[in-house]
């Protein structure tokens, strides 16, 4: 439940501008989380959450910059990935990944968020999301590293 729970933050706060925790709170509840002003405390210090300045002036939380990072799963983003995954394949320099219903916004957010090296972008529905690489090579390392997250692959 707490990857779950924690997955939906990440997909609220790629979707909306959430500044408080109370925000934050309301909008878990509105998706059927029953979530406490604690339970909230701790999710975004477990995911490392951070306000920062959007463009209207206002500060709002998101996920922190990973300069330098060299492609990979972080730990936090790691348990999204691992809990909504089922299948992962590939086709040339295009990577898709089928998820639980309703975790693939989430997924893909978390998974915007980790710098991958030859990322180009990425696309979510509601079980599935697309990911453009820059070739193949750049894929098909991706699909085996994401495999490693699907449980009967472990």
């Amino acid at each position: 439940m707490k990857a779950k729970r924690q997955a939906k933050i990440i997909d609220l706060i790629s979707r909306y501008d959430i500044t408080t925790q109370e925000e934050l709170l309301k909008k878990l509840q509105e998706e059927g989380f029953a979530v406490t002003q604690a339970t909230i405390s701790r999710d975004i210090k477990e995911l490392r959450l951070v306000k920062s300045l959007s463009r209207e002036g206002v500060y709002r939380y998101t996920t922190p910059q990973r300069p330098g990072s060299s492609g990979g799963v972080s730990f936090n983003y790691s348990i999204i990935i691992a809990e909504a995954l089922r299948q992962v394949d590939y086709a040339q320099n295009i990577v898709c990944a089928f998820c639980y219903k309703g975790l693939a916004s989430a997924a893909c957010a978390a998974f915007d968020e980790m710098q991958w090296n030859g990322f180009v972008g990425s696309l979510a529905g509601e079980d599935t999301f697309f990911i453009l690489m820059k070739n193949e090579e750049y894929a098909r390392e991706l699909c085996e590293e994401l495999r490693t997250y699907i449980p009967q692959n472990r």
